[in-house]
């Protein structure tokens, strides 16, 4: 026996929009909808703002109300709407009795021949009321008292009244009326389908002999039956797909390397994803065809609405299709709308980037262990320790002396530290290779000495960072975290359109992501790509599989 699996819904008056997204969640297709009139049109209008409205939804409406609703918007969308009427309004009693109503202004509606099923039936419940006292009246004389409802006592002429409306039999608004023990019997209601054309009668149900359909001719004569055959069409398409009396599948996917490989010389898939459907198919027994998604694109919510999505995630709830398969990342705005399987790779949200080229030594790499401003500042102390001493060692009279020995009483002295000797002593002791000149002031002494550990510390820094230089290539890159990313401008950076790390950008909650989100939303030309525009672009071959 098949299982008939039900969905029950309460609706009142604010959660019709709700409970018809719900529905489009699960892929549901044939509704029932049992309400008042009122809120039947409002789960109409929802359904028609979710796109709900087409030849994939079946709807039954238990309303016998739908002649009086206003379904311009709905006709001309192919969707399979079915209801029931009451009220025969080609019949000539009844276009008698509403004209005669239309002229008494009893009718709501001046301009059309329309009355609700209910004033209908309160019409026909007081003309059997009317005709049974008629009745009672010919046989004698109605005697009226009161009565108490907190007494036993009855109206003596009750069951007499009683016995009078149950042997009516006539027609009124809604149809022939007859009673038995108080309840109506042989009754008939219309089957009515919405077409292009506006609701037409495709059948009856009668209460004796069950419902009869025809959905073959309408009243000129052309064929009526385009939306029962769209249904009957899908599930003969996959009748005849059906092998050895397997299910078929329609699956979606997108061209992914390695994943899921389009062969244009065999026109046949391929690839990991591909080979595991195979191997799974042959494991359930079911057929399949494969697809590729129309957009081209893996899934995400349009406009921020979760239940209206792109790509192969909204083909799925949709129904165009039963399966994706494809390297399909799992995160939680799609496991809302969508089921997954176990997942088969894990992987995070990494960043590719080209690493830089190393450059051939050139002319002046020997600087290149230290900073230009380093050899600025040395550059600069140089000439200021080359100027002290020169000035120092001429205020100092210690380094004055008498250049001929031999002659004690000779006036002429001189100074060794001339301005081209004191350059020449310190740029001696930067290289290490000292000099014939020493100081003897203690003043030139100190300045001396000072520039000696300073020369000893650059040196000594110098010589580590030329040898590294020398020996490694240094790997220096220039974006190590999200942080140097959202900082700089000159790289340009993106996602795959609608994949989900561009929806883990678009919807994260932290600063840093936020603000390359406005980047990458701000880029033109825009930086977020498909598949084949980074192959195309970048002329580049991926070697590692980011998460889609």
């Amino acid at each position: 026996m098949t299982k008939l699996e039900l969905y029950v819904r309460q609706v009142n008056s604010s959660n019709h929009r709700d409970i018809m997204r719900y529905i489009r969640t699960i892929r549901r297709y044939h509704i029932i909808i049992d309400c008042s009139p009122e809120n039947t049109v409002a789960l109409l209008k929802s359904a028609l703002q979710l796109e709900m409205i087409n030849s994939q939804y079946h709807y039954l409406l238990t309303t016998l109300d739908i002649e009086t609703f206003d379904l311009e918007d709905f006709k001309y969308n192919g969707v399979n709407l079915t209801a029931f009427r009451i009220i025969d309004n080609e019949d000539a009693f009844v276009r008698h009795q509403l004209l005669d109503m239309l002229g008494h202004g009893v009718l709501n509606n001046s301009r059309s021949l329309v009355i609700k099923a209910q004033d209908a039936m309160m019409f026909d419940a007081v003309n059997l009321l009317a005709r049974g006292l008629q009745g009672l009246a010919g046989n004698g004389t109605i005697d009226t008292y009161p009565l108490s409802c907190d007494r036993v006592q009855s109206w003596k002429d009750g069951s007499s009244l009683f016995n009078y409306i149950n042997a009516i039999k006539g027609r009124g608004l809604t149809g022939h009326m007859m009673l038995t023990d108080g309840k109506r019997t042989q009754f008939k209601l219309d089957v009515l389908a919405l077409y292009e054309k506006g609701l037409l009668k495709v059948g009856e149900y009668n209460s004796t002999t069950g419902i009869s359909l025809n959905f073959s001719e309408i009243a000129d004569g052309t064929v009526r039956d385009k939306n029962i055959t769209l249904r009957i069409t899908t599930i003969d398409e996959r009748e005849s797909k059906r092998r050895d009396g397997k299910p078929f599948l329609k699956i979606t996917t997108i061209d992914e390397v390695p994943y899921m490989m389009y062969n244009n010389e065999t026109e046949t898939w391929e690839g990991f994803c591909y080979d595991m459907l195979n191997h799974i198919a042959g494991e359930l027994s079911f057929n399949y065809e494969v697809h590729k998604v129309y957009d081209g694109i893996y899934g995400a919510p349009k406009n921020e609405d979760k239940n209206d999505w792109t790509g192969m995630v909204g083909e799925l709830m949709r129904g165009e299709a039963d399966l994706a398969v494809a390297p399909l990342t799992i995160n939680y705005k799609r496991e809302e709308v969508i089921d997954f399987t176990k997942p088969y790779m894990t992987l995070g949200i990494s960043i590719l980037f080209r690493v830089p080229k190393g450059e051939q030594p050139g002319l002046f790499s020997f600087m290149n262990p230290l900073s230009v401003d380093i050899w600025l500042y040395v550059l600069t102390a140089y000439v200021v320790v080359s100027f002290s001493l020169f000035i120092l060692a001429r205020f100092s009279p210690y380094e004055w002396y008498n250049s001929h020995p031999c002659d004690v009483d000779s006036d002429v002295v001189e100074n060794q530290f001339t301005l081209s000797n004191s350059f020449w002593f310190t740029i001696g002791t930067l290289m290490q290779q000292g000099s014939d000149i020493n100081p003897r002031a203690v003043s030139t002494r100190i300045v001396g000495g000072v520039w000696w550990f300073f020369t000893l510390i650059i040196i000594s820094s110098y010589t580590a960072n030329l040898a590294a230089f020398l020996t490694v290539e240094r790997m220096v890159s220039p974006i190590e975290t999200a942080e140097d990313l959202a900082d700089q401008t000159e790289i340009s950076y993106g996602t795959l359109s609608g994949g989900s790390t561009m929806l883990f950008f678009r919807d994260s909650k932290i600063k840093t992501y936020k603000r390359m989100w406005t980047y990458m939303l701000r880029s033109r030309p825009t930086v977020f790509v498909d598949n084949q525009d980074v192959f195309d672009r970048y002329n580049c071959v991926r070697v590692m599989v980011l998460p889609f």
